[in-house]
């Protein structure tokens, strides 16, 4: 693990992420539905479809992948726009190790302001009836790893990053991932839902079989992975050649 990570580029990527700024647009989302939950709770009192609708559309298809834009692009993105990555390439470190260290920060940050407001969001609407809390958690955690993977790649292809990962969250993920039966095979929140039907014994739905979703999830965060550090690989610094 050491080889793979560089506590000062973590150090920094952190301090990055949770600036004053990216802080509260990270803390806004998870806020928000946790007060939803304790509004419908108060209102409805236990109702395990709202829980589930509440959960499904709004934590997974639409917090979720959001978060993952602002942390996985944010780890990487800013430091290509303002030229300071080339302080970074200068040091003795592996391109490929800055990009693993920046994917665990991200994942880090993804998991914290998503998956844990929705283990706490299910506790409230239902009290973790049918296991839809921990199951929806789950599910989020594992979304987290690959949201993280691809924003963290699109940080490192484009300058454009954060637009290219709003439209993936908030058109694919959100509208076409959740509407659109030919899109749902092709979608994180699908593939992470798969997870969490089996833990909820098939409360949570999802188009996408166990296996396959499972499959599909470590393919994708392991080839984003792999491509965002060849892409480092390939950023010279003037001298270089």
């Amino acid at each position: 693990m050491s080889a793979l990570y560089h506590p000062t580029v973590a150090r920094l990527t952190y301090r990055a992420l949770l600036g004053r700024r990216r802080a509260m647009i990270l803390f806004l989302l998870p806020a928000l539905l946790v007060v939803i939950s304790l509004a419908v709770r108060m209102l409805t009192g236990v109702d395990d479809a709202t829980a589930n609708s509440l959960l499904g559309g709004f934590a997974i298809a639409t917090m979720v992948p959001l978060i993952g834009v602002i942390a996985g692009t944010g780890a990487i993105g800013p430091e290509i726009d303002d030229g300071s990555v080339i302080y970074l390439l200068a040091k003795p470190v592996k391109r490929p190790t800055i990009i693993v260290t920046k994917l665990i920060v991200a994942i880090g940050v993804t998991v914290v302001f998503s998956a844990v407001p929705t283990l706490l969001a299910g506790f409230i609407l239902n009290g973790n009836a049918h296991n839809l809390a921990v199951g929806y958690a789950v599910a989020a955690a594992v979304a987290s790893v690959a949201y993280s993977a691809i924003f963290l790649l699109l940080g490192t292809i484009t300058r454009h990053a954060v637009v290219f990962g709003l439209v993936y969250a908030l058109v694919w993920e959100a509208f076409f991932g959740s509407l659109v039966a030919g899109a749902k095979t092709l979608s994180v929140q699908q593939w992470s839902l798969a997870i969490a039907q089996k833990l909820t014994d098939e409360t949570v739905t999802s188009d996408v079989g166990l296996t396959t979703g499972v499959i599909l999830l470590i393919v994708v965060t392991g080839a984003a992975t792999w491509y965002a550090g060849h892409k480092m690989r390939s950023l010279t610094l003037a001298g270089e050649e």
